[in-house]
């Protein structure tokens, strides 16, 4: 399929109150194209219960259900048994939260649910910090990224791996996507879809956003595809316990063909304050990531 073949039914309606260009927005318009009407979203506080826009209007054409911050595992737990109890066996249930709701706040509610094995599809976008509340950092910023709580300095410690940390329950998919890469994002969300009744599938997106990282809205595209470029982000599916590099990560095994960390920092106002010995830690650590890729493709 070319990006041509996308559908083309939108569910995410035209003047909601997303940012100029919102990296979140654009991977839930393609998330929601996969997904189909037949879906019920639920979203803990985040800039998507912002997008959606106030009772009783939404920016979005499918049910929403809103939940407080710490909750959306438990609360999509119950929407999968209410729909269950009734016979409802063709909707898909997704919890769509941030990184501060997943990998914090949130991944109590997360593991008790994979635990648990409860069917539903949990998403993780990644703007990797709390944005909706004035940009502090969180479990997800990255190494030198400047936030309100790290202001001077920047965060001092590398990210949390979330989509590690969920293929540890054994779930039956886990996949990391980018909005700049909408095709490969599209089919990971349609195979997460098709492995319905099996439990629960968890994705995390890297979400790009203006404000937070602080660039022009116009290159979010560009920054989402030079994270994946740079090896910083890299893209795979560990579908049913089977590990594979996707899309253009696949190329990047070859330390040579990866663009230097540099490329993706310097387009960042985040990054402003980055030591040339802070560059190199973060790609030592992005050797090291791939190091460890590395190690997983031979054990295939």
């Amino acid at each position: 399929m070319t990006i041509l073949g996308l559908p083309e039914e939108e569910y995410i309606m035209s003047g909601n109150a997303s940012c100029p260009g919102c990296g979140a927005a654009l991977a839930l318009r393609h998330v929601l194209k996969a997904l189909g009407k037949r879906t019920v979203l639920v979203i803990p506080a985040c800039c998507t219960s912002v997008i959606q826009g106030l009772y009783p209007r939404s920016g979005i054409g499918v049910p929403v259900l809103n939940m407080a911050f710490e909750a959306t595992g438990a609360a999509a737990s119950g929407v999968v048994a209410a729909l269950k109890a009734k016979g409802k066996d063709d909707i898909t249930v997704v919890g769509w939260a941030g990184d501060g709701g997943t990998a914090d706040i949130g991944i109590q509610a997360l593991s008790g649910a994979a635990e648990r094995k409860t069917d539903f599809i949990y998403i993780c976008y990644d703007n990797e910090a709390y944005m909706n509340t004035g940009i502090q950092r969180s479990g997800a910023t990255p190494y030198g990224a400047l936030t309100t709580t790290t202001p001077v300095l920047g965060k001092k410690e590398h990210k949390k791996d979330m989509p590690m940390i969920m293929a540890a329950h054994k779930i039956p998919y886990v996949a990391t996507a980018t909005s700049g890469y909408p095709k490969d994002l599209y089919e990971k969300v349609k195979r997460a879809k098709e492995l319905k009744g099996e439990g629960t599938k968890y994705l995390h997106i890297l979400s790009p956003c203006p404000p937070g990282w602080r660039y022009d809205s116009k290159l979010t595209v560009k920054i989402s595809k030079l994270a994946v470029e740079t090896g910083l982000w890299i893209l795979y599916e560990i579908d049913r316990g089977k590990f594979k590099l996707s899309g253009p990560s696949k190329r990047l095994l070859d330390p040579s063909k990866r663009k230097p960390v540099e490329e993706y920092l310097k387009l960042q106002g985040r990054f402003r304050g980055l030591s040339d010995e802070d560059i190199r830690e973060i790609q030592r650590w992005v050797d090291e990531n791939w190091k460890n890729i590395e190690k997983m493709m031979e054990t295939e």
